[in-house]
């Protein structure tokens, strides 16, 4: 029979004898590595290679590389850690284990655990590794044959009763003894998974419910070649050392505290670095034509009502009762944005119009999910709203994009750029609106010169959407800002604008926020700079270290020179000994350190030192300022004098 091999979007025809398999194709390729041939694609389908071909059927292999690859490759590695934690605690309940996006974990009921079983464990899951078991996939017509493999598992009846009521097709796959229900695919062969280990364990909510059981999760990560278990080990020590959780608190920027669980305290040199940035994205607005407002942060519940928030968001919402009304603290700015614009008429002449603001929103996250300056109940948005005419669409998404690209390279942040299109369910608008406001912000994209992908169906419901996805120093990405365009509030807040020939016109509008969370944004940022800030955002810039006691009336008059020019300036008083006075400074991350003596009072200046340990010598106060307010403002990411710190 001949069937249709797609290899980068061509079709190649392949024959094989009949009754072949995705396992017989794959062989004829030689696609026997273990990253090759995870699972494939047949006819849109996803599946397993033992799965049989029929004449005309089109094929396409999946390996490592491909993000799916990794889903399947790591699921399938999760079963592997259910199937050892069975036989080393029989009395455990599975209950879910998917794939993350490094690695995956999987929760078990009745199961009590600590990093000393660990070692147990990875060596139990490296025998069913070496037993190299094929996942065989079963198909239960009958929902009672699924049911009674789990009487004893009140999760996976659950999760049983939830999808044959829905009508879907019940599946599990066997491997040994161990049968886990699932929809598949699955590796071919266990013994493609060639590194294996337990990371952590942690309590888990059943479905994530605070009201359900309490599980215990199991995180795993798995390779096809040992040399990426090392690789990524090695990624997850030097993230470790960036860690913003642990450089937050050690440089004295934020705290976090139990009477205000997921809300950060900043400190007076985290508000120096939050000022900076902020400055700085009011100078950028200002020069792209924005406007800045500031709108309430508790409004009633008809508000609410009327943007959907209420219908649809309200589990997330903080709530309050006051005079017998019902309000809500704001989750989102969009509906107070909405309310400003209807405030009073507009004119076409107007449009675009780009209204900005810095909003404080709250948002219910349960506490088990709570994370640092990542994930927090309390952040603030840079948001802004765009009101402008379907004509201009393209145009302002483009400077939507100038001005991100502006701004991420100023900080020396990589990005990428993901267009996600109109999902296929539950959508508003016409098939008509959604291809121009599609078409326009693929255009912009293509405008940039920019590598973009697609995440087809991906889009809000109210519109299409660009999602940017910025890459940390060790490589991973964050999904921090966005930029989306909506045809709902518009309708339901019923906004107009008188066009040319005097009749009302509904304004398209586009959501747009650029650094995202502005909390988010600084915990990226003490983690890609590793807590060494540029000098233009540092809170610590100059430290000055007088070698005895009677230097220091020269010393304070130094600071009073950097200090008078707008630089964070310390002296040291200590009595501790220069060497040990720098070794202070350098932990404390101060970008110069600067040294004076009594050759440097005699001759009017001072001996410069770099956080990076590299000593500069002497040199002229002024020569020296001169060369620090260029590199402040610059915006430079590292010091003239040595070479990027990160």
């Amino acid at each position: 029979m001949q069937i249709h091999l797609i290899q980068n979007a061509r079709k190649q025809p392949i024959t094989l004898p009949p009754n072949a398999t995705g396992t017989d194709l794959a062989a004829t390729l030689k696609l026997t590595a273990p990253a090759e041939a995870l699972y494939c694609v047949i006819n849109e389908n996803p599946s397993d290679l033992q799965t049989p071909l029929n004449e005309g059927d089109c094929v396409e292999f999946i390996s490592f590389d491909h993000p799916t690859g990794k889903d399947v490759f790591w699921h399938s590695s999760a079963h592997v850690l259910a199937q050892a934690v069975l036989r080393l605690f029989p009395e455990a309940k599975p209950t879910i284990g998917p794939a993350i996006d490094e690695g995956f974990y999987y929760d078990f009921a009745n199961l009590t655990i600590s990093d000393e079983d660990f070692q147990r464990i990875e060596e139990e899951m490296q025998k069913i590794i070496q037993s190299n078991f094929k996942p065989v996939r079963h198909v239960f017509d009958n929902p009672d044959e699924m049911v009674a493999r789990f009487k004893d598992n009140p999760y996976k009846l659950e999760l049983i009763k939830e999808i044959s009521t829905a009508g879907s097709k019940l599946t599990g796959y066997e491997q040994g003894e161990f049968f886990d229900f699932c929809r598949g695919p699955h590796l071919p062969n266990v013994g493609k998974i060639k590194a294996i280990k337990i990371l952590k364990t942690s309590g888990a909510y059943w479905r994530g419910d605070s009201t359900k059981d309490m599980l215990t999760r199991i995180y795993g990560i798995s390779f096809p070649d040992r040399k990426l278990l090392q690789e990524y080990l090695h990624k997850v020590e030097e993230a470790k050392k960036r860690d913003h959780k642990v450089l937050g608190p050690k440089l004295d920027l934020f705290s976090l505290h139990e009477e205000a669980p997921g809300i950060p305290f900043f400190h007076p040199k985290g508000m120096i670095i939050w000022n900076r940035i902020i400055d700085y994205w009011r100078q950028c607005h200002r020069r792209a034509g924005y406007v800045e407002i500031k709108t309430p942060s508790m409004m009633v519940k008809s508000l609410w009502e009327v943007s959907g928030h209420w219908q649809n968001y309200r589990a997330n919402m903080f709530l309050s009762v006051i005079e017998d009304r019902e309000f809500a603290i704001k989750p989102m700015n969009c509906p107070g944005g909405m309310l400003w614009y209807r405030s009073k008429g507009h004119s076409y002449r107007e449009l675009p119009m780009r209204v900005a603001e810095i909003g404080m929103v709250h948002r219910y996250e349960p506490s088990g999910s709570l994370s640092g300056l990542f994930r927090v109940r309390c952040f603030h948005q840079d948001d802004a709203h765009i009101f402008m005419r379907p004509e201009d669409i393209q145009s302002e998404i483009l400077g939507c994009l100038t001005l991100l690209n502006e701004i991420y390279n100023t900080f020396g942040l990589s990005y990428k750029l993901v267009l996600s299109t109109r999902p296929k369910e539950n959508t508003i608008g016409t098939d008509e609106d959604w291809e121009l406001t599609t078409h326009a912000l693929r255009k912009a994209l293509e405008a940039t010169g920019k590598p973009f992908s697609i995440a087809e169906g991906d889009g809000a419901f109210y519109g299409p959407k660009i999602d940017i996805h910025v890459f940390d120093a060790l490589g991973r990405t964050w999904q921090c800002g966005t930029v989306q365009l909506d045809m709902s509030l518009p309708q339901r807040f019923e906004l107009e604008y008188t066009a040319p020939d005097g009749t009302k016109k509904r304004p398209i509008m586009a959501h747009r926020a650029l650094l995202g969370s502005l909390e988010r944004f600084l915990g990226n940022l003490v983690e890609f700079y590793a807590g060494k800030f540029p000098l233009w955002l540092s809170p610590v810039q100059i430290a000055i270290l007088p070698v005895a006691d009677r230097h220091l009336d020269y010393a304070h008059a130094v600071k009073k020179k950097f200090f008078d020019a707008g630089f964070e300036t310390k002296v040291d008083e200590t009595s501790e000994s220069v060497g040990k006075k720098v070794r202070e400074a350098q932990l404390e991350q101060y970008n110069y350190i600067l040294t004076v003596g009594d050759k440097e009072i005699e001759d009017k200046n001072i001996s410069i030192r770099t956080r990076d340990n590299v000593v500069h010598g002497q040199m002229d106060i002024d020569a020296f300022l001169a060369l620090i307010i260029e590199e402040r403002e610059q915006k430079s990411l590292c010091s003239p004098l040595s070479p990027p710190s990160v």
